[in-house]
């Protein structure tokens, strides 16, 4: 195991216009408050969350403004992964996503389940 199961990965399958993307990036914060090691696999619509520009009106209260949970993870040092089908599928290039989107398959998200990392999904 990871750390003694100090891995957390949460996958995100929604997008701005729903309210568990902005719960996704509020657990994940809390997770690396926790002292947790924190990763994030955006998948289908969640794609849409790294999009520049895309969060920056989503804001769900009583939590912080989309955009805001989504730089306090990159700069707290959450890792941020994007399914490659699901970015191709929108046609998106690297330089139109918010940077520390890492564009990638699966497979860092199941070496991390497989050392024992614990998972949500949103």
């Amino acid at each position: 195991m990871n750390e003694n199961g100090r891995e957390l990965v949460i996958m995100i399958t929604h997008g701005i216009d729903h309210e568990l993307s902005s719960v996704g990036f509020t657990i994940a914060n809390g997770g690396i408050t926790a002292g947790l090691k924190v990763s994030i696999f955006l998948t289908s619509s969640g794609v849409d969350l790294v999009r520049k520009g895309a969060a920056d009106a989503t804001h769900v209260h009583p939590l912080d403004p989309l955009v805001d949970l989504m730089k306090d993870f990159l700069a707290r040092g959450g890792t941020l992964w994007a399914c490659t089908p699901c970015v191709k599928a929108r046609s998106y290039e690297e330089d139109d996503l918010i940077e520390g989107t890492v564009i990638t398959g699966a497979a860092p998200m199941h070496a991390l389940i497989q050392d024992g990392a614990a998972t949500l999904t949103f």
